[in-house]
């Protein structure tokens, strides 16, 4: 997001809102909003929040420049004075947010600005679709990769992403998930991942012959040897030059190859084939990769046939989220400060999963001291105080559904990224982001995160955010 022109990057809703706030003489006006997701994508366990670093980087280069002004003002819809604040403005507030790669839940605040009106209100559409696309598509890897079990998964997806973005920080999110590379060479270069790819069905087409084309590449290569054997015949002709290949090129010369590639056909019937033909030919450590339209559901039925596949790669079903690919995210108004005092905002609906949950707010969650997983999760108030020792949480839909917490630990989830404009965070690299993320997963119960019927995690509002939800809802007249 550095050194990239991102200001008009909002819906043009924001900029009227912003000229409207501005003309009333409210757009100083503190704010509180939380940027949240309403559901999980694909009726999943569980969701790992990415994209924070994006966000940093765009608020701390937000600066509106003259030709920016210029294109607002031939509108002719906002005030001058509107437009010279334009030429300004920076953002002065504060932000929370959850750190990357943490697991979250439906309503948890994973960004709380608090700032000036104007200021919270013109974050909001690049907030959204940062948080939004990059936590899809973490989201989606770690349900893939856990199906792989064990297996290593690359992301394959960048000729079929929804343009260069989303290809590039979808490579980023995909780390974060679990994906150990990428095919994409500018996000291998620009956040240091591993890239990967070896070639083609056109290299192999290019040469008379496949015996010729995998004999050259292992001639170019043969350290890091990997064969495409499908292009013709997987088992009549493709293994067998593969292994004449490794027998005439690679082993003279001390090298050993790395794998095979299958790309079409059945997989698990040909990868079971191969595995034999390998380990008799003496290349019991030649790995088998799989690619072709994968996703979790048809790389679990592979495992579950005896599928002899080592490494996934995974493209279109990743880095598209193709069974699902909107991340439900919102932003919205949760509290003002007239006159130095809190003022609780709720929005209501006749479809009730759309009933925020007012005023500022805190996460907490509760581990178990006895297994270290996560048991529950708690939006407080802001000035709540969770005791060390003993807690009871409910269902806030039946709240006469009760539950005792011992024996815990607990951790506020947001931490402090900006205060008073100023970054006060520390921006962990990639690396950290996905060592941190493997450790969230490592607390979650198995339950959680199976694809089918995941068992749900326990998200509480505690009694006094409970209470003052239905007052304000009891309360309001139309």
């Amino acid at each position: 997001m550095k050194d990239r022109k991102l200001e008009l990057v909002a819906d043009f809703y924001e900029f009227t809102m912003a000229n409207g706030y501005f003309e009333k003489g409210i757009y100083n006006q503190v704010s509180y909003f939380d940027l949240f997701f309403r559901r999980i994508p694909d009726g999943g366990g569980y969701v790992i929040t990415s994209g924070l670093q994006q966000v940093i980087e765009y608020i701390q280069n937000l600066k509106f420049d003259e030709d920016e002004i210029e294109y607002l003002k031939a509108l002719n819809i906002f005030s001058n004075n509107f437009l010279d604040y334009l030429k300004d403005f920076k953002f002065t507030g504060d932000l929370w947010a959850i750190p990357e790669g943490t697991i979250v839940y439906p309503n948890e605040p994973i960004i709380t600005v608090k700032a000036p009106l104007i200021e919270a209100q013109l974050l909001e559409t690049m907030l959204l679709l940062t948080i939004n696309h990059q936590s899809l598509i973490a989201t989606k890897t770690s349900r893939i990769v856990n199906q792989a079990k064990g297996r290593t998964v690359f992301e394959f997806g960048a000729r079929r992403a929804h343009g260069v973005d989303a290809s590039t920080y979808g490579a980023r999110a995909a780390i974060i998930g679990g994906a150990l590379g990428t095919s994409l060479t500018l996000s291998a270069q620009k956040f240091n991942i591993k890239p990967s790819g070896t070639m083609a069905h056109s290299w192999i087409q290019t040469f008379d012959t496949e015996y010729e084309a995998f004999k050259t590449y292992a001639e170019v290569y043969p350290d890091t040897c990997t064969l495409l054997v499908d292009t013709f015949n997987t088992i009549e002709s493709g293994i067998p030059n593969a292994i004449k290949v490794f027998n005439e090129v690679l082993v003279p010369k001390g090298y050993r190859p790395n794998a095979i590639r299958l790309d079409s056909g059945d997989l698990a019937y040909l990868s079971k084939k191969a595995r034999k033909m390998l380990d008799e030919a003496g290349f019991e450590d030649c790995k088998i990769v799989a690619t072709n339209s994968l996703d979790e559901h048809l790389i679990k039925s592979l495992l579950e046939q005896g599928a002899k596949i080592d490494i996934f790669g995974v493209g279109e079903n990743l880095i598209t989220a193709k069974s699902e690919p909107v991340f439900g995210g919102v932003y919205k108004l949760a509290a003002i400060e007239k006159d130095g005092e809190l003022i609780p905002k709720v929005k209501i609906s006749e479809n009730t999963i759309k009933v925020t949950n007012p005023s500022f707010k805190k996460i907490y969650r509760f581990y178990d001291n006895t297994t270290g997983n996560a048991i529950a999760d708690v939006i407080t108030l802001h000035d709540e105080i969770i005791p060390k020792d003993n807690y009871v949480i409910f269902d806030p839909e039946n709240p006469w559904k009760k539950k005792n917490l011992t024996n815990y630990t607990v951790v506020e989830l947001q931490q402090q990224i900006f205060k008073n404009g100023k970054l006060v965070y520390d921006i962990p690299n990639l690396n950290e982001i996905v060592t941190y993320s493997k450790n969230q997963l490592n607390t979650l119960w198995d339950e959680i995160k199976r694809i089918e019927n995941p068992h749900k995690y326990t998200v509480d509002l505690s009694k006094e955010l409970w209470q003052l939800k239905n007052t304000m809802l009891n309360n309001i007249y139309f």
